[in-house]
């Protein structure tokens, strides 16, 4: 296993010290994990091994030909491994105008004139990151979604599609919904799981929530070969940046593990994955049918699925038991009737994946507990490790089901972070006992692993 670890290393270290190290790095404050020796000083290393952890003096006398590497007294920890995230989504944003941070409509529109520098005459301007929640509020105290008009003075002829933070909702402007057809999407229902969202006039304004968004982002046009390529690199390169050496990556499809796989191949994927397929679509069908990857070229594993049960909380688009305490009457989206996605636990189970499903709202989390629970019941567990992504309002009576159910909860702690402004605006004082409830799952039994959501976060 191509792996820095060090758990047990001490009790190797007698065997492995007449091995010769290439480096001690040492004077360093090195975090083990390991609760015979939580703290060391320095460590050698042969490869991609850990040899020996221990103090200066223990490993520099061990070690007294190797390369010294002086730490200057910084932290080391081992690798860290994000629970969820989106490796390809971080490489296509950082391809496209970058929104993250942007305190107000008008920063927006300077970024993008910025970027569309970059562009040829004709090209869609893309990019992903708006929240609507950080901008400035309304005169009744409110921050409502953007609109089509806010764009089309600085962007009249050029197509604009900008996804926002979650991925659970796009702006565009009135050049982008004339690759549709104003009247055409003025006489568009509603699709299940989405929402065009529209003006007095019944006229869309150019948002779009979830399953809705493919009405107008189907027409944006693709990333070539060499682009996505290139993304991957982008990608790894910010990710290994940043300390991590393992990501769960949450919804990719065959040509992304193909993508993986040359990456791999080539020996330009600095990473291990754990990949979840994107849904029980044709990529799903075509890993049951020619089974699952475990552990591909040490790097990559394809053995789980990612299901969808409702949208987000900051486009409202979590499904909640009762309606949002700041909009009556709206409960969010399901993407789906339950019974549906029940069904497709039950294939999913049948295939022998891992289950992991976002869940947001209470009543997105509840389905999906449901659907388990039915499914384990009928036909037993399968390859176990089944999880729930994001798990963020969880009606209190259910939180104790998580554990009962051998339930992982994958959540992302800096959803909290990010959420705190308006979250309780959202759901009200009591919904809010359970959200963002890491300590009470824990205290309840389950199990929990976090992560980022980047690009998300």
């Amino acid at each position: 296993m191509k792996r820095l670890t060090l758990f047990s290393v001490l009790a190797l270290a007698p065997l492995l010290a007449y091995a010769q190290a290439d480096f001690v790095l040492h004077n360093a404050r090195i975090y083990t994990v390991d609760e015979a020796q939580p703290m060391a000083q320095a460590l050698a290393v042969r490869g991609e091994r850990i040899l020996m952890v221990g103090s200066d003096a223990q490993v520099l006398g061990a070690y007294p030909e190797a390369e010294r590497r002086d730490a200057g007294g910084r932290a080391v920890i081992p690798g860290l491994i994000d629970a969820h995230a989106h490796l390809m989504g971080q490489g296509v944003a950082m391809l496209q105008v970058d929104l993250v941070g942007t305190g107000s409509v008008g920063e927006i529109i300077e970024r993008m004139r910025d970027f569309e520098q970059t562009l040829p005459a004709g090209a869609w301007l893309t990019g992903r990151g708006w929240d609507q929640n950080d901008w400035p509020a309304a005169a009744d105290g409110t921050h409502p979604f953007p609109t089509r008009q806010d764009l089309d003075a600085a962007f009249p002829d050029r197509p604009v599609w900008l996804r926002r933070i979650d991925g659970h909702a796009a702006w565009a402007n009135t050049a982008a919904l004339r690759a549709v057809g104003l009247e055409v999407l003025a006489g568009m229902d509603d699709p299940e799981g989405g929402q065009i969202i529209r003006d007095a006039q019944g006229q869309p304004t150019g948002v779009f929530i979830d399953t809705a968004m493919g009405y107008v982002g189907s027409k944006a046009p693709g990333f070539t070969d060499a682009q996505y390529a290139q993304a991957l690199q982008l990608a790894i390169g910010e990710a290994v940046r940043l300390g991590l050496t393992g990501v769960h990556d949450a919804g990719i499809d065959r040509a992304e593990v193909e993508l993986y796989q040359q990456a791999i191949d080539a020996g330009r994927f600095d990473l291990r994955l754990y990949g979840m397929i994107g849904g029980a679509g044709a990529t799903f069908d075509h890993f049951c049918r020619e089974g699952l990857i475990y552990d591909y070229g040490g790097k990559l594993t394809v053995r789980s699925v990612k299901l969808y049960m409702d949208g987000a909380l900051g486009s409202r688009g979590a499904a909640l038991l009762a309606p949002y305490s700041d909009d009556p009457g709206n409960v969010g989206l399901l993407r789906e009737p339950p019974e549906t996605f029940e069904q497709k636990v039950r294939r999913a189970l049948a295939c022998g994946l891992q289950i992991n499903t976002h869940a947001i709202g209470d009543r997105g989390n509840r389905v999906v507990l449901d659907a388990y629970e039915a499914g384990f019941r009928d036909l037993g567990r399968g390859p176990g490790r089944h999880r729930i992504e994001h798990a963020q309002i969880v009606a209190l009576e259910d939180i104790p089901r998580f554990a009962d159910l051998g339930l992982i909860a994958s959540m992302q702690p800096t959803h909290a972070t990010s959420d705190m402004y308006w979250a309780e605006d959202r759901v009200g004082a009591e919904r809010a006992r359970g959200a963002y409830a890491w300590r009470a799952l824990l205290d309840a039994g389950a199990r929990l692993a976090f992560g980022s959501d980047f690009p998300v976060e």
